[in-house]
């Protein structure tokens, strides 16, 4: 893991994901995930993202003022997406890998297929039976892929939150899922002392990144950016299914 090579692959892989979250506010897990699955395989790609995921989603979780509220009404989704990573990382440690990438590489292709659509979400009519369902689904995915977007972020999507809330609530519920996700994966000895060190590494080019693309974002078209974004992710799913 330690190769010069496979240093410099990880460097440019969330140098890369850090610009496009400098550039439109997301994506840098998906990116590194996908990438890096594809380069060192699932489980320690999920182990190399957690410090720079971490870190630049803690912000958006505190920044906002709306900490307070966002507890009190998302709680039951927040702690079965929580209480849920557990079972999802003892599937990780159990199950063939190549079958858990085809996995991620589904959930990418929906993300983007979503995404490229515009279609965000449905009406939540029981909000909060449906978000202990979201929750429990999101949380077993996070687990076994490492990925927290699918279904939570459409399930937040769907319950029509200010923009300033909703993009504080993504924050708050990638910040605790990354932090469970590494004690968890710690507890099944898919985390040990080397990749935690390099994923602490891979913070600087990650903050490298996000700098660089918040100042090619005003010489950028977001919504063009967006629409790349979102073809290029199908691609990467494409292949985790298929290659």
């Amino acid at each position: 893991m330690s190769e010069p090579l496979t240093l410099l692959v990880i460097a440019l892989t969330f140098l890369l994901g850090g610009a496009v979250k400098g550039v439109i506010g997301m994506g840098m897990p998906t990116i590194a995930l996908a990438l890096l699955t594809a380069s060192v395989g699932l489980p320690a790609a999920v182990a190399l993202m957690l410090v720079p995921t971490f870190v630049t989603n803690v912000w958006q979780a505190l920044v906002g003022g709306q900490l307070r509220v966002i507890v009190a009404r998302l709680w039951p989704f927040l702690i079965a997406a929580l209480v849920a990573i557990w079972p999802g990382v003892s599937l990780l440690a159990r199950l063939d890998p190549s079958w858990l990438a085809a996995l991620l590489g589904s959930l990418i292709v929906t993300y983007a297929l979503l995404n490229l659509w515009h279609r965000h979400g449905w009406q939540v009519r029981r909000e909060r039976r449906a978000g202990v369902a979201c929750g429990v689904l999101n949380g077993l995915l996070t687990g076994m892929t490492g990925s927290s977007v699918f279904p939570g972020v459409p399930y937040l999507q769907a319950l029509g939150l200010p923009r300033d809330v909703l993009i504080q609530s993504m924050g708050v519920l990638f910040t605790l899922s990354t932090l469970v996700l590494a004690i968890s994966m710690g507890g099944q000895q898919l985390l040990d002392g080397e990749l935690l060190g390099l994923s602490a590494m891979a913070v600087l080019p990650a903050l490298l990144g996000m700098r660089l693309g918040r100042r090619l974002r005003p010489r950028l078209s977001e919504q063009a950016f967006r629409r790349c974004f979102f073809i290029g992710l199908l691609l990467l799913g494409g292949y985790l299914i298929f290659g």
